[in-house]
Parts: C-alpha cells; structure tokens; sequence
C-alpha cells in the first residue's frame, strides 16, 4: 500500500485521503489479508470508513450534520476486536487511538480523566502529520546538513580586510583550492567515509537539566506541557561538544528539518485530521457496565459516573488541548468488550443510543486456527519461519503437524479460559522454545515438524488440566 495522503486544513481542502477512496469491497479485502473471518465485523467498519469519506463530499451545512455511526464490536478476546479497528486505522491513513474503559475514572476521583484520551489522539496526529511533512523536506533538509558538516570539516575562507577598512574577497587561487577540497570532502562525506571522524558542533541545549516533575493524577490532561514551558522562559545556552560526522549529520539534519517544517501549518492540520477521520477504539466497554438490575451502589456508581463522563465526548463536545480547541463531533468511537456478565443493554440508554451499530463476532474455531496460522500476511507460522532464518534455520511444519496446533489451541480454550487467537502465540513459543534455545548452536539447518513432533512436545501440559491452566 502506498503512504497515506493527510487531509490538509479544513474538509473542503482538495487534498483527500486517497486511502479512505477505498471501496467497502476493497477494505473488506485488504481486512481480509490480516484478519481470517468476522466478516460481519469488517462489513460495519469498511461502511463506516466509506461514510467518513462520503460525509466529506456532501455540500452545504448539511454536511455538519451527519454524525458517524459508532459501533459496538462484541466478543470473546482474542478474535479479531482490536485487530479490525487497529487496520482500519492504517487504511484510512487517520489518527488512532486505543484506550482501556476500565482505565478511566469519574471526574473527582483519582484515575485518568476520560477527556485524556482526546488530548492523547490529537498528540499522535500532531507527531503524525510532522513525520509526513518531515519526509517529504527530508532530502532538502539532509542537503542543507551536509553543507553545515561540509562548513565544519573545511572552515569558509576568512575574508581580508582592506586599508580602507572595507573586507575583501580571498584571492583566487586560494579560493579555487578551496573549493576543489570542498568537492573532494563533498564526495568523500556522500560515500560515508567521513562517518567516524570527530568534528566540533555547536548545539542549543536547555541552561538547566530537565527535571521530571511529579503531580497528582489527571494533572497532564491540563495540556499543559511544563517542560516545554520552562524551556521557552529560560534562554537556550550553546553548547560545544565533539561527535562524530555521522551524528552530526544525523543531529543537523534534524535542525534543518524543525526550521523547515511549519508547526503552527502541522498543527492547524493535525486539528482537521481529527475532528474528520479520527478513531477512538475504546476497549473493555463491558467492564464500566453496571448490572442494572441491581441497586446502583459502591463501584457501579463509579462505572455508571465513567459512562457519563465519556458519553458528552461521544455525542460531540469541545476539549481543549495544548494545541486548542478540538471538536470530537466526527470522531470515530468503536467500543468492544466481551459483555460475558453485563450486557450492552446494562449501559445507561443515552450512551447505547451513540452506538447504533452492534455487531457479533464469532468464536474461533480450530479450522479458523489452521487460517490464522498460515494465511494473514502476518500469520504466525511465517513469522517465526523468519526469525529462524536469520539463524539460518529453515523450518517447515507439515499439514498435520498445523491441524494439531489448531486441535490443541482449541481444546485449551474450551478447558480454561477462552482467549481465541492469542492461544496460538502461546502454543507456538511452547513448541518452538527448545528450537530457539538452540537455534545459534543447531548443526541441522533444515527441521520439519508433524504431528507426532506437536503431539510429542505438547502432550504433557495438554494431558495436565492444572499445567496447561498455567503454561498454555
């Protein structure tokens, strides 16, 4: 996939997403290449991203008042939630950000206040929308350091002073000879063979040490960056030290790239980013449900006090950050939870009715295990193939020897917790660990599993209800 093209300044900018003119059919395919299944899952989202990208090109006020419509994604861990919303993000090319609902707490107590997770995702869209204008100065700004380390190695001629106390060009020859070892020291630095000689920079450095300041929970959702703060106050002292060229390549480069980049440009985007296309993939949604059915005391207050506090930001708001003001009306919310003792009915009805769309993902199943372990772009068995081959061990697992693995992650789960796909992770550094361990010594470079291999390494914990309880 080719880089995301960032909406610039305000939606009616002609600079679009080109990701987010992906089909429904298309995210659902690209979904396809990482996760196996939950088709009814990678529907609701790929509709969800194409309104997003529909919503921009509607015309007039009306625009303003169409809301996205959040989902619910409901399921066991391990099959697939975080996944879906966390490629769906990568696709849109948008800001996005995971939080846990349990981590937040009611305004008064001690805990994270639930605004927080706006100012966290407007800081990942202000360092996004840097690095991508950053790529794109970078060779300028890589050009300009070269000069800077060119200035370093070879000093520009002094300038003569006159009688008459006017300055002087240097004399031609001297400068002709400069130049040339200029050129010479300019190819030499491009092939890097400069890189591990010392060369004196001089660099801004803060006139006191930074100190790491201690304070009350919930006082970084001020947005106020005291750092950064006592940084501006105090002025800056130069300070000499001696590196090598690569780093001052390296440190000057960076420079170039801060004098370069507009902030105050990357900022005003960042915001636009935001309040269009940004995500907000709240997890564990179950755990701040209160069971209704009960009285409405102790730490269900509390949860009930958590579902309130989040549902203005949900319904549309304005939360001030350290960068201004950001409007959460447009914002993406997709909530997951495993709702195995609350219900989604067990939220206050005003926060159910912002997620009108609920989808059911299904429990995995072994053939659903045989997929993730060979199919994804990212499937397991081909990324521990990888790691092996840096050893230079090839390693091959037979069909049998996959359907066992599958076989045993299945029946693990049915026996002790459920944890869908995340099984496999263990199952496989428990098969593989005695492998690994040796793989640096390994005489044989080719080792093929079956299912007696799987049977063999696994049997013991598999048989053993409380050890498999502890290792698998």
């Amino acid at each position: 996939m080719s880089d995301p093209v960032y909406i610039s300044g305000s939606p009616d900018s002609s600079e679009v997403n080109l990701q987010a003119e992906l089909t429904p059919q298309q995210i659902v395919a690209e979904l396809d290449r990482y996760i196996v299944g939950q088709d009814r899952g990678k529907r609701a989202v790929a509709i969800a991203l194409r309104n997003r990208w529909r919503r921009q090109r509607v015309q007039g006020p009306l625009r303003d008042e169409i809301m996205p419509n959040n989902i619910i994604m409901i399921g066991p861990t391990g099959v697939g939630k975080t996944e879906i919303a966390r490629r769906l993000a990568a696709l849109a090319g948008a800001p996005f950000l995971k939080v846990e609902a349990s981590k937040y707490t009611e305004v008064g107590y001690v805990g994270r206040d639930v605004e927080s997770m706006v100012r966290d995702l407007i800081d990942l869209s202000v360092a996004m929308v840097k690095r991508e204008r950053a790529g794109k100065v970078a060779e300028k700004a890589s050009a300009l350091a070269d000069e800077r380390v060119l200035d370093l190695l070879l000093p520009p001629l002094p300038r003569r002073t006159a009688r008459q106390g006017a300055a002087e060009a240097p004399d031609h020859d001297a400068l002709a000879k400069w130049e040339r070892t200029r050129e010479k020291l300019r190819a030499q630095l491009q092939q890097n063979l400069l890189d591990d000689k010392q060369v004196e920079l001089e660099a801004s450095a803060p006139r006191f040490p930074v100190v790491e300041v201690l304070s009350p929970a919930g006082i970084e959702d001020l947005g106020v960056n005291v750092q950064e703060m006592f940084s501006s106050m105090m002025p800056k002292k130069p300070k000499r030290r001696k590196v090598s060229v690569a780093d001052a390549r390296r440190i000057l480069a960076a420079e170039e790239i801060d004098k370069l980049v507009d902030m105050d440009d990357c900022v005003t985007q960042a915001i636009s980013l935001v309040e269009n296309s940004g995500i907000i993939f709240i997890d564990e949604l179950d755990k701040i449900a209160a069971d209704r059915s009960k009285s409405s005391s102790g730490p269900d207050v509390s949860r009930e006090g958590v579902q309130r506090d989040i549902l203005p930001i949900i319904e549309g708001t304005s939360i001030m950050t350290r960068y201004g003001m950001v409007k959460t009306d447009h914002i993406l919310f997709i909530a997951a939870g495993a709702f195995h003792i609350a219900k989604p009915s067990d939220l206050i009805p005003e926060l159910q009715g912002r997620f009108p769309i609920r989808v059911e993902l299904d429990s995995l199943t072994a053939a659903d295990f045989v997929r993730i372990l060979t199919e994804p772009q990212n499937a397991l068995i081909k990324q521990y193939k990888a790691l092996l081959a840096t050893e230079k061990i090839e390693v091959e697992f037979t069909p049998e020897a996959i359907d066992e693995v599958a076989q045993t992650a299945q029946l693990v789960n049915e026996r002790t917790e459920n944890i869908g796909a995340r099984r496999l992770h263990t199952i496989m550094t428990t098969l593989l660990e005695d492998l690994m361990f040796r793989a640096p010594s390994q005489k044989t470079r080719k080792v093929v599993f079956d299912r007696r291999d799987v049977q063999k390494a696994l049997r013991d914990i598999v048989d053993d209800e409380d050890l498999s309880r502890y290792i698998l």
